[in-house]
């Protein structure tokens, strides 16, 4: 006879090491969850102070308000040290007697595993309540921290601590920026969707968040070009040696530097870089993460309009559908019996049988001398005759006296006239602007509402299919009858010019407006 042997599921050494370090955070789902955090609480704000050990009746006095007995303390922390958050070693300095050398008395610490859970519980908890926000200000940062690296590269005595600061400033505040936009951007869907924010909330918030919404992507226009006209003056050659300096900087005060750690430290660097360079230039082919933001933006203020419209529609309506099928679901919830619930279902979407829809005069009398049970099959019934009318559109001719014909000439003629003056208004705007010249951005001053506003559109085009700055473009109108050619002018100023609708800001460009021959 072969003994029994029990087969076990086989883990691998890394899976194994893998568990037990996650047993730090099964803590967190015990009954004496509030017990192990106010000690571990107490471990973190002494470990803060550079005290290192603690002894049970120290963390007794620590805990404020608590009616823990010291022996309950001392088996919270055995188990927490087999859980891997403690580490406890013997403890022999308060030792009077035999009897005190017997009994066992320990110090307690973090162990490497319970501060690495304690950070990532607290980054967790700073994660959750902190707000997210479009920060305008985050973006002059990043520009004063590029223009800083830029002069202290160009500085043949470049102090390494210096460019490593400030390379540590600019990944902080663009790390900020990236995700607090991210959760920013989140709540606002969940504020369009009206996702756990009443009626009254909502109408208080959408004006600020309308305006904060627009002054914003004003702000990031503005600072996106700025940013990458900076970017763009960063020699790559050159960055891989700073990159570089920036990894033997981190390492200056390590007990032993490898060579691993330094490439590691330096493609971590290159990588930071790219990224920042991704989210205000973009790839080849693809639109920059500060376009998409600003996209997002833009669309999210229509949304937020559209959800206005729809609580307005709800306010003034008789009805609200979603309302309705609330109050249904309640009552199909509050039924007594599944008799009632089908009377229900037959009450509410008007379900009975189907012979409900009697439709000729000698149907129904015949119906009503001769009674046909619902419980008859199809099959063995009397067909049920309609008329060929309804049979073909599916209604009857009403019946009763025409309906009188409302004239609409005078209406029909008014809208004659207001499209003849608009067409008249685009086509003397385009004749304004289809010169054919050559012409500096900022001597585009006096045009009139109708010309401004096509001239914006032909801008707006030839923007958008600009992926770098120093590049030329041509884009053609939306209807295909103009063209636009930009031309960058090196070197050039800032402009601004004030209209009707605002004031235009940029750097100035060379501008050609054409009749797009090609149609």
């Amino acid at each position: 006879m072969f003994p029994f042997i029990m087969m076990e599921a086989y883990s691998s050494p890394e899976q194994q090491n893998s568990q037990a370090e996650l047993s730090v955070f099964a803590h967190l789902s015990t009954e004496k969850l509030t017990d192990y955090r106010a000690i571990l609480e107490v471990f973190a704000r002494s470990r803060k102070e550079f005290i290192i050990h603690l002894r049970p009746s120290e963390i007794q006095l620590e805990i404020n308000g608590s009616e823990l007995e010291l022996s309950a303390i001392e088996a919270r922390l055995h188990q927490l040290t087999e859980w891997g958050n403690l580490l406890a070693t013997r403890d022999s300095t308060e030792v009077t007697s035999v009897e005190d050398f017997y009994r066992p008395r320990y110090l307690y610490q973090l162990s490497t595993e319970g501060e690495a859970a304690e950070a990532a519980l607290d980054f967790f908890y700073t994660q959750i309540d902190r707000p997210g926000e479009l920060q305008v200000t985050a973006l002059g940062d990043i520009l004063i921290s590029l223009e800083e690296i830029n002069g202290l590269l160009s500085d043949k005595r470049t102090d390494d601590g210096k460019l490593l600061s400030a390379f540590n400033n600019l990944t902080a505040r663009f790390e900020e920026l990236t995700s607090r936009a991210q959760t920013f951007m989140r709540n606002l869907q969940q504020t369009i969707d009206l996702y756990g924010l009443s009626v009254e909330d909502f109408l208080t918030y959408k004006e600020m968040l309308i305006d904060y919404l627009e002054r914003f992507i004003g702000e990031l226009v503005t600072a996106t070009n700025q940013i990458a006209i900076k970017l763009n003056q960063f020699d790559p050659v050159l960055m891989e040696a700073v990159f570089d300096k920036l990894a033997d900087r981190e390492l200056v005060d390590a007990l032993d530097p490898a060579a691993e750690r330094r490439t590691e430290i330096s493609t971590q660097w290159q990588r930071r870089w790219q990224g920042l360079r991704r989210w205000f230039l973009g790839d080849v082919g693809k639109s920059s993460q500060a376009e998409i933001l600003r996209q997002k933006a833009r669309s999210a203020i229509p949304a937020l309009l559209a959800t206005l419209a729809n609580i307005n529609d709800r306010r003034s309506s008789r009805s609200d559908r979603s309302a309705d099928w609330k109050e249904l679901a309640g009552w199909f919830a509050e039924a007594d019996s599944e008799e009632d619930l089908h009377r229900l279902w037959r009450a509410a979407f008007s379900l009975s049988q189907s012979r409900h829809y009697m439709i000729n005069t000698e149907t129904l009398d015949e119906r009503e001398e001769h009674p046909v049970s619902p419980k008859i099959s199809w099959l063995e019934a009397e067909p049920v005759w309609i008329t060929p009318r309804l049979r073909q559109s599916g209604r009857s001719v009403a019946r009763g006296s025409a309906k009188s014909v409302i004239d609409r000439r005078k209406e029909k003629e008014a809208i004659k006239k207001l499209n003849e003056e608009e067409t008249r208004q685009i086509e003397e705007a385009r004749r304004v602007l289809a010169t054919g010249q050559r012409t500096r951005l900022c001597k585009i001053t006096q045009l009139d509402p109708h010309a401004f506003e096509l001239f914006l559109d032909l801008l707006g085009e030839a923007l958008s299919q600009k992926v770098e700055p120093h590049e030329s473009v041509t884009a053609p109108s939306t209807d295909g009858s103009l063209a636009i050619h930009l031309e960058p002018i090196p070197d050039a100023e800032w402009v601004s010019f004030r209209t009707q609708h605002g004031a235009l800001s940029g750097f100035d460009h060379w501008v050609t407006i054409s009749e797009n021959l090609s149609t």
